[in-house]
């Protein structure tokens, strides 16, 4: 392989480096490892159900079980 087809190749290892820069930044650089830690600090995160919650969703159920009118039913 003669000099000129190395100093391409070193060219467009270059070129592809530079356009996908912002990529490989977000990956390797300082803002990857806040999005790593932040990712590592919500995994320890658990939600805590109010009664509130609780009755909310029993009302929907309850609600969901209740009988309905069909539309050709309430013609009649």
């Amino acid at each position: 392989m003669s000099w000129p087809w190395i100093v391409l190749l070193v060219l467009a290892a270059v070129v592809v480096i530079g356009a996908e820069w912002s990529r490989v930044g977000r990956v390797i650089g300082s803002e990857g490892r806040r999005q790593r830690e932040r990712k590592r600090r919500k995994a320890s995160f658990r939600v805590i159900r109010t009664e509130e919650e609780e009755f909310a969703e029993s009302v929907q159920r309850d609600l969901a079980e209740l009988p309905t009118i069909e539309e050709k039913d309430r013609r009649s």
